[in-house]
C-alpha cells in the first residue's frame, strides 16, 4: 500500500474504519486485493474483510445494505453469488466514483485463506493477528488437469456458436476462454499467481501478439481465425506442464470442426451464387 494513497481511497478506508468501530457486532476490519500485493493506485477497488461476532453473524448479513449506506454516498449494490461469494457485497459509491467490495465473515473463517489481508481495525489487535499468521494460506492455483478438461469443451462450445451463425456468443466464448485458461496459464509461466487477465498484458512477453490474435472482430472470418489461435495457443502452454492425461484425439478433432462448420465461403463463391438462376417458384424481394 502507498504511504500516501490517493485521496479518495483515504476518505472511505476513514469511513469504514470508523463505521465498524461503532458497531459492536464487527470485531475486526481486514483489507484484501491490491492493498497488500500492490499494483495499487487510483484506479483500484477497496477490498475489505469485515469480522463479525459469532452470534450477530445472520443479523449483520441481514443488514449488510444497510451497513453500506451508512457510509455515504452509495449509488447501487448487489451481492456476489454470480462469483460463487454469496458473503460479498459489492458497491459503487459516488458521485466521484468508487467500487467498494465488503465481505462479511466469522472468526472461524479466517482459518483459510487465499492471502493474509492487513489488519486496519481490531478491538483485540493482537488475537487477530496471530490468527492470521496461524492460518492456512493457499492461492486457488488450478491444476495441469482442470485446464485439460475444460478448454477443449470451451473451445468446441465457441466453435458450435460459430458455427450456429451467433457472433457474439462465440465472441464471449473467447473473452471467457482468455480470462479462466489462456490468462492464468501465462501467469504460470510467468511464475506467478494465475490471476485470470489481470495485467496480463505484462507478463504474456514471447506470445503477446498469439495472445492479440485470440481477440477478434465482428465477423465470422475474424472469429473462424481468433478460435484456431486460441486451440494454437493453449496447446503451447499446454506442453509447459503437460495434464496426467491429455484427451483423447485433440486437438485434431477439434481442427476437424471448425474447418467443416465454421469456415466462411470465399466471396468468390458467393458473388457467383447469388448470380445464378433463381429457383423456380422463388420470387426476387421487392
Amino acid at each position: 500500500m502507498p504511504l500516501t494513497p490517493p485521496a479518495l481511497h483515504s476518505q472511505y478506508l476513514e469511513k469504514v474504519r470508523s463505521a465498524v468501530a461503532a458497531d459492536p457486532r464487527l470485531t475486526a476490519l481486514l483489507a484484501a486485493g491490491s492493498y497488500i500485493h500492490g499494483g495499487f493506485d487510483e484506479y483500484s477497488d477497496l477490498d475489505f474483510v469485515i469480522v463479525c461476532e459469532d452470534y450477530s453473524y445472520d443479523e449483520v448479513m441481514a443488514s449488510r445494505l444497510a451497513f453500506a449506506q451508512r457510509i455515504g454516498g452509495l449509488l447501487s449494490a448487489f451481492t456476489g453469488e454470480h462469483v460463487g461469494e454469496p458473503r460479498l457485497l459489492i458497491c459503487l459509491y459516488g458521485p466521484q466514483l468508487l467500487h467498494v467490495d465488503f465481505k462479511f465473515v466469522t472468526l472461524g473463517d479466517l482459518d483459510q485463506l487465499v492471502e493474509r489481508p492487513a489488519v486496519l481495525f481490531a478491538r483485540d489487535a493482537q488475537m487477530i493477528e496471530a490468527r492470521l499468521d496461524s492460518a492456512s494460506i493457499a492461492w486457488p492455483e488450478a491444476t495441469p488437469d482442470w485446464f485439460e478438461h475444460r478448454a477443449w469443451i470451451w473451445l468446441h462450445y465457441g466453435a458450435s456458436k460459430l458455427a450456429r451463425g451467433e457472433i457474439y456468443e462465440a465472441i464471449g466464448i473467447l473473452g471467457f476462454f482468455r480470462e479462466q485458461v489462456l490468462g492464468p496459464m501465462l501467469h504460470r509461466r510467468a511464475g506467478q499467481r494465475q490471476r485470470g487477465v489481470r495485467r496480463i498484458e505484462t507478463v504474456a512477453g514471447d506470445t503477446s501478439a498469439q495472445l492479440a490474435a485470440t481477440v477478434p472482430g465482428s465477423d465470422k472470418a475474424s472469429v473462424h481465425a481468433a478460435l484456431l489461435a486460441a486451440i494454437a495457443l493453449y496447446v503451447e502452454l499446454r506442453a509447459d506442464e503437460p495434464p496426467s492425461e491429455a484427451v483423447s484425439h485433440m486437438p485434431e478433432a477439434l481442427y476437424d470442426y471448425v474447418s467443416q462448420h465454421t469456415r466462411e465461403e470465399p466471396r468468390a463463391s458467393l458473388l457467383n451464387a447469388n448470380q445464378s438462376t433463381p429457383l423456380l417458384g422463388s420470387h426476387p424481394r421487392k
